[in-house]
């Protein structure tokens, strides 16, 4: 017979998969800075993993809240999009496409990174997890601040620069 499980259950193992993901993004962003070309997009990924290292340290505070060790969950689906990330920095290093190939393997990442804190502010939310709901919350909003500003520096500068070369 199967184990009964419930919401709290799986915000538990949502939250050892995103705190997996926190910790290889973590490794990941230095690699990419170093490969950026722009100096914007640079300064973004270098802002970011300063951002990331908080992130990491909330989690840590949210596993304590719900009284549950701090452990990680491989997850398969963030590794696949650093892989790309590396593809693309082997791929196309040197060219013109590396700056725009880097930025959208970035907002993959935050697209992924703000599925996962949105749902679990929501089931936080749900359980009445308040200040849960609310550190989670304030990721989120950071991530999806790291978006929209990626997104400005692809459509201002970066995506311009390479179609102009």
């Amino acid at each position: 017979m199967a184990e009964s499980k419930d919401l709290s259950d799986l915000l538990y193992e949502t939250l050892k998969d995103i705190y997996f993901a926190e910790k290889q993004i973590l490794t990941a962003l230095p690699k990419m800075a170093q490969a950026a070309q722009s100096a914007e997009l640079k300064e973004a990924f270098e802002t970011h993993e300063d951002q990331t290292a908080i992130h990491v340290e909330r989690l840590e505070q949210v596993f304590e809240l719900i009284g549950q060790p701090a452990e990680q969950k491989t997850c398969n689906a963030i590794l696949g999009i650093i892989e790309e990330g590396k593809e693309v920095m082997s791929d196309f290093e040197g060219t013109d496409a590396l700056d725009p190939g880097l930025l959208a393997g970035a907002q993959a990442v935050e697209h992924y990174e703000i599925s996962r804190y949105g749902t679990m502010v929501s089931w936080a939310t749900s359980l009445g997890l308040d200040e849960v709901a609310q550190l989670l919350a304030q990721t989120l909003e950071e991530e999806e601040e790291t978006d929209q500003l990626l997104t400005e520096i692809a459509e201002t500068t970066v995506n311009v620069q390479a179609a102009a070369e």
